[in-house]
């Protein structure tokens, strides 16, 4: 079986923000989740957020043509930042938005790492036979109940991000393209430093070579193998950041080069993560 290629893609920056809903519910929840370590809600941070939820950001990943006409048989949410209002499970809203067939689950409290684990999983259902399409969700959303100091020193916007992977080259494919021209998600990995999971030990090739494009998301600092071409993504997202740049651009960097090289450290943890697509190779 071949393996999974990005079909479709969207990406969502900065949504209008809602007024707060369900506020004594919600502050109540987050006294009982805080109070056994001697927090209390910041009520005055709750109402200066912008309050957008999670299935805000799923509705309007949605709503993109590309995605919001998949029909998936593995769904799976990711986050590293938790939801303003958590009484809404979302991947199972995002899967009933998709057709209501896709094995669903959520990943969290990994950081940015998160995304990278959902495409090893993907990748491992579609080996298996279980997942002919796929759906991976990425979510940020930044009103929290305390202060957290990566939220409002950088500062980070709302945002979200959605990949659509299935076998072949995919909507949106140059006319006379094939299954070996698409996208392909090859292989995703960590290691103590951006250097470290560069390196030709790791990727299992150099940077170095021709078409080889390297995407280093804003937390990657220090120095890395030198690319053949290298694309910097901007700050403001934590865990979005590679995954909003690769829905704007897969086209045209898969027109461009041979391998996509997403990069970027987690500032909480330090670990490195990478992901590695390229066109026409399993």
């Amino acid at each position: 079986m071949s393996g999974l290629a990005v079909r479709a893609a969207a990406a969502v920056r900065s949504p209008e923000g809602r007024a707060p809903e369900d506020r004594p519910a919600a502050l109540d929840y987050f006294r009982d989740l805080l109070t056994p370590f001697g927090e209390k809600p910041d009520e005055e941070l709750l109402n200066r957020g912008a309050h957008v939820q999670h299935r805000d950001l799923v509705d309007l990943l949605v709503a993109d043509e590309g995605v919001g006409r998949s029909r998936p048989e593995l769904l799976v949410v990711t986050h590293a930042l938790p939801d303003v209002v958590p009484f809404t499970a979302v991947a199972p809203h995002m899967t009933d938005r998709l057709g209501g067939r896709a094995a669903n689950f959520a990943i969290a409290q990994q950081g940015l790492a998160a995304p990278f684990t959902a495409l090893r999983i993907a990748s491992a259902y579609h080996r298996a036979g279980r997942a002919a399409e796929v759906v991976i969700a990425v979510l940020e959303q930044t009103t929290l109940p305390t202060p957290f100091p990566l939220v409002q020193d950088t500062p980070l916007i709302d945002s979200a991000a959605a990949l659509v992977l299935g076998a072949g080259g995919g909507e949106g494919a140059a006319a006379g393209t094939d299954a070996e021209d698409g996208l392909r998600f090859v292989r995703a990995h960590s290691a103590a430093s951006a250097a470290e999971a560069l390196g030709a030990d790791a990727l299992g090739r150099d940077l170095g070579e021709d078409g080889t494009l390297l995407v280093l998301g804003p937390w990657v600092t220090g120095d890395v193998p030198e690319s053949s071409a290298v694309h910097r993504v901007a700050p403001g997202s934590y865990c979005t950041s590679l995954w909003l740049e690769l829905a704007d651009h897969w086209q045209e960097w898969r027109e461009s080069h041979r391998r996509i090289v997403l990069c970027d450290t987690d500032p909480r943890s330090g670990r490195s993560h990478v992901a590695l697509f390229a066109r026409g190779e399993g």
